[in-house]
C-alpha cells in the first residue's frame, strides 16, 4: 500500500481528494500497485463529508509518517508551502505540487533537494491546468533543442480580451463578468497585472532551456491599459490583441522573455485562441512548431494532472523522474535588440504637429489609421532593430503614446 498525503483542500485539492477516493479501482490497476489518502490537511472542518475522518491540522504528523510516500501540496502561495514542501522531500517522500508561484521562485532548489533524496518533485498541474505541456517538453520534445515557447498562458485574460473583441466590452464591465463566472479571483492582479503568465513563462522557460528563470527577471505588463480603441485598431489592422508570454533562446546562450499584450496577427493560430482557454506553442529544431491547447484553469481538469502526477510518482518510488534544471544567474535574462515591428498609438491637441511628425518620422508606414476628429493616428511600424523604433517614438512631442508589440 502506497500512502499519500494531500495539503490543502481547496478549489484543486478538493478535486484532487474526489479523484483519488473516487477512482481508486481504476488508478490502482494502472500503477500496478495499491494507493490510499491517508491524510488531508486543512485548518478548516469539514465534517459533511465522506472522507472526513482524514482531515487533520497538524503538518507534523505528516511529515514524521513513515507510511507516507508522497505528498501533494495544493495550498497556493509561498509560505508555508514551500517550508512544508522542502521538508518533506528532505524526509524522503516525493511531493506534487500545482502551486506554480512555488516553482516559479523555488523549483531549482527543490529540484536539487528531490535528487539529492533520490525522489520526485513532479508539477505538471502548474502550467496549463489539465494541459499536457510540462511532460511533453522533458521527454516527447527530448531531442530537439528548444529555441522558443511562447503562447496564451493565462485564462482569465484571453477571456477578458476576447469578451472586449467580441462583445465591445469596455475592460471593467468585462473583468467584472469574468469575476461573476468565476474566471477571475476577488483580487485579480495577479491575472490582470501578467504575474500568473511570468511564473508560468518562468516555469516553461527553465525546463526548455535548463537553467532556472525567477519572475524579476521577465519584463512583465498586464492588460489594464487596454481599451477598446486599441482593440478597434488592432482590428482595422487585421489582429487581435492576446497577452503573450514568450522565452527564447538567443546565440549567445542567454534567452530573453517577456509577458506583454500583443497584437497578433490574424495569420497566427494564437489570434484565434478564445475564451479560457490557452495555447502554447514549443519550437523545436528537429520538430518545428508543436500547440498545445485546452482550458488552462479549472478544478477538475488541474486536479486530473495533480493525479497524474501522483500516479508517475506511486510508478517510480525508487527511482527518479528527470525533470530537472540548474540555478539561474543574474545575467542570463536579457533584453535583446532585435528587429521588430510594433503597434504605436500617437494622440496630441496639437493635431497639426502630431502628423507632421508622423509624416518625418514614419512616411514609408502603409499600415495606419488617422482619427481627425479624436486628434490621434495608429500604427504598425515597418520592421527594424527596437532601439531605433524606440528612439524615433520617444522624439515625438505628443499628450499621449502608447506602445505594443506585434506578432506576425
Amino acid at each position: 500500500m502506497i500512502y499519500t498525503a494531500i495539503m490543502g483542500h481547496g478549489v484543486v485539492g478538493s478535486g484532487v481528494a474526489e479523484i483519488m477516493l473516487g477512482h481508486t479501482d481504476m488508478i490502482n490497476h494502472k500503477i500496478k500497485n495499491e494507493i490510499d489518502v491517508k491524510y488531508i490537511l486543512d485548518l478548516r472542518d469539514f465534517n459533511d463529508l465522506s472522507y472526513s475522518d482524514k482531515f487533520i491540522k497538524d503538518f507534523e504528523l505528516i511529515v514524521n509518517d513513515d507510511d507516507i510516500k508522497i505528498v501533494v501540496e495544493v495550498m497556493g502561495g509561498i509560505n508555508p508551502a514551500y517550508d512544508f514542501v522542502k521538508r518533506c522531500l528532505l524526509a524522503g517522500k516525493s511531493v506534487v505540487t500545482s502551486n506554480k508561484e512555488l516553482v516559479a521562485a523555488k523549483g531549482a532548489e527543490l529540484l536539487a533537494i528531490a535528487n539529492e533524496k533520490n525522489v520526485n518533485f513532479l508539477f505538471e498541474a502548474s502550467v496549463g491546468g489539465g494541459i499536457p505541456i510540462l511532460r511533453p517538453i522533458a521527454q516527447c520534445l527530448s531531442a530537439n533543442e528548444i529555441t522558443e515557447v511562447k503562447g496564451i498562458l493565462n485564462g482569465t485574460t484571453n477571456y477578458i480580451l476576447n469578451k472586449m473583441i467580441v462583445d465591445n466590452m469596455d475592460f471593467d464591465s468585462a473583468l467584472s463578468l469574468a469575476q461573476e463566472m468565476g474566471f477571475a479571483e476577488k483580487n485579480p492582479a495577479a491575472d490582470i497585472e501578467g504575474h500568473d503568465a511570468c511564473r508560468k513563462i518562468c516555469i516553461l522557460a527553465a525546463l526548455a532551456f535548463g537553467k532556472h528563470v525567477y519572475p524579476e527577471q521577465v519584463s512583465t505588463d498586464g492588460i489594464t491599459n487596454i481599451t477598446l480603441t486599441d482593440v478597434e485598431y488592432a482590428d482595422s489592422f487585421d489582429c487581435a490583441i492576446k497577452l503573450i508570454g514568450s522565452a527564447k533562446k538567443l546565440e549567445n546562450g542567454k534567452i530573453a522573455a517577456s509577458v506583454k499584450p500583443m497584437l497578433v496577427s490574424h495569420s497566427n493560430i494564437l489570434s484565434d485562441v478564445d475564451g479560457v482557454f490557452n495555447a502554447i506553442m514549443v519550437t523545436g529544431d528537429s520538430v518545428g512548431d508543436v500547440m498545445f491547447y485546452g482550458k488552462g484553469a479549472g478544478k477538475m481538469a488541474t486536479a486530473s494532472a495533480v493525479v497524474a502526477d501522483i500516479m508517475d510518482c506511486a510508478k517510480h518510488l525508487n527511482a527518479r523522474k528527470y525533470v530537472d534544471w540548474i540555478e539561474g544567474s543574474n545575467d542570463y535574462v536579457i533584453k535583446p535588440d532585435e528587429k521588430v515591428r510594433l503597434y504605436v498609438y500617437i494622440q496630441s491637441d496639437d493635431y497639426d504637429m502630431l502628423c507632421t511628425q508622423f509624416t518625418t518620422l514614419f512616411s514609408d508606414n502603409t499600415w495606419h489609421t488617422k482619427n481627425d476628429y479624436k486628434k490621434e493616428i495608429a500604427f504598425i511600424t515597418n520592421e527594424d532593430y527596437e532601439s531605433v523604433l524606440m528612439e524615433k517614438i520617444n522624439s515625438i512631442n505628443c499628450d499621449n503614446i502608447k506602445v505594443m508589440h506585434t506578432l506576425f
